[in-house]
């Protein structure tokens, strides 16, 4: 396709609809309910496609009250305050057929001249990030100034619609099969945690504290260490057990942060102590080569054979065990709600019988090694997309 071809929008003549999300005091979390319609927040804005893992809902009267709050299939949704730069689309097989977006969001639709998924996508690459960030302002709470007359502002050079549908059609493959792998990994994460819950209805065992058979924060990152480079993990980087981004530090030519503590090898367990109920996650066979955290992290690692780091990970994962640290949180002084990671290691765990204990952990570490497959197959997909994106997104793309 020539250069030609490609023409340059303002935004604004791109969108049929843009609206705002509701103020806050219009839905408050005494507004929430078992069911209904869902309402979005930042963990549902991870990627390109809505994120439908989990939801809080508002009755049908609620949504409707909240009139262009509501979003539907073909909707684009971005943040605007908090984690900027994240921008979704809701695809035409979405599991609901409404949605209602946060204070902290907005929704556009698209008129005939540009499909949502190719604009996703270009909001995506580097340029569409450095235009959707260009009037971002860090004081206080990340936000973006005038956010829906801003964006009515950017410009946008894109190819004729069959042209979108063609890049859109490359992209979406890769992201198919990501899809895909997470899916099979949720499923392979149910059937551990059927295996583990066989175990404690049916085998005997001995009660005993997490600190009693794991390791809390075993290693500190110090200047013994000859590392030149550091993988580092900060709580601003997570979104409901999401990663947005690692920071690849070089210690030879910038400063480490002072809060980058925890050292991390592979298969050790990271769970937060700031925000304990929205942050609740763990990496098994995740970890990249010198790999640090920040001090708002606990690290846990198995010191007993009987008990393996997936074992601990499915403790952790209990409903009594997330509620009694939420608790804890919920009491404690700090600017945040917070635990201490000795609040995890006086969490009590059940230690099997060795024949049972090895049995069980062969079986949970041949699911968890699956799960890793695919999220290293997914991370190897991810580069060749975004490899992919700002050559395919370039008006000097052929056909």
């Amino acid at each position: 396709m020539s250069k030609m071809e490609w023409k340059e929008y303002e935004m604004s003549e791109l969108i049929e609809e843009i609206s705002m999300g509701p103020f806050g005091s219009n839905i408050k979390v005494e507004c929430f309910t078992d069911s209904g319609v869902p309402v979005l927040n930042g963990s549902n804005l991870v990627g390109f496609r809505l994120n439908e893992d989990s939801f809080n809902y508002v009755t049908e009267e609620k949504a409707t009250s909240l009139g262009k709050a509501n979003a539907y299939r073909g909707d684009i949704v971005i943040t605007h305050r908090g984690t900027l730069g994240q921008i979704v689309y809701i695809p035409q097989n979405s599991k609901y057929s409404r949605y209602v977006i946060s204070q902290s969001q907005f929704r556009v639709r698209c008129n005939e001249k540009v499909i949502p998924e190719y604009l996703v996508y270009y909001f995506h690459s580097r340029l569409g990030q450095h235009k959707l960030l260009s009037n971002a302002s860090q004081v206080g709470v990340p936000s973006l100034a005038r956010p829906t007359s801003t964006f009515q502002k950017l410009t946008i050079s894109i190819p004729p619609v069959a042209k979108q549908k063609e890049i859109v059609k490359i992209l979406s493959s890769l992201d198919d099969k990501i899809e895909l792998n997470n899916a099979i990994n949720r499923n392979l994460e149910e059937q551990a945690q059927i295996l583990f819950k066989n175990y404690e209805e049916n085998k005997p065992f001995e009660v005993m504290k997490i600190a009693d058979v794991a390791d809390i924060n075993p290693d500190s990152f110090g200047l013994k260490d000859s590392w030149s480079f550091v993988n580092y993990l900060d709580t601003s980087s997570i979104t409901q057990n999401v990663i947005s981004e690692l920071q690849y530090i070089n210690l030879n030519e910038e400063k480490l942060p002072s809060r980058a503590k925890r050292k991390v090898l592979e298969n050790d367990i990271v769970y937060s102590t700031v925000r304990p109920n929205q942050l609740h996650f763990g990496f098994i066979n995740e970890v990249k080569p010198n790999m640090l955290v920040s001090t708002g992290f606990a690290v846990i690692r198995s010191k007993n054979l009987l008990v393996s780091n997936e074992y601990i990970y499915l403790n952790l994962t209990k409903r009594d065990t997330i509620e009694k640290l939420q608790q804890i949180a919920e009491q404690s002084v700090s600017t945040f709600p917070a635990i201490k990671p000795s609040d995890i290691g006086d969490c009590l765990i059940n230690v099997f019988e060795k024949k049972d204990a090895e049995i069980l952990n062969n079986q949970l570490s041949a699911v968890f090694k699956k799960i890793s497959q695919n999220n290293q197959e997914n991370q190897r997909l991810a580069l060749i997309r975004d490899s992919l994106l700002p050559k395919l997104m370039s008006t000097e793309t052929k056909a």
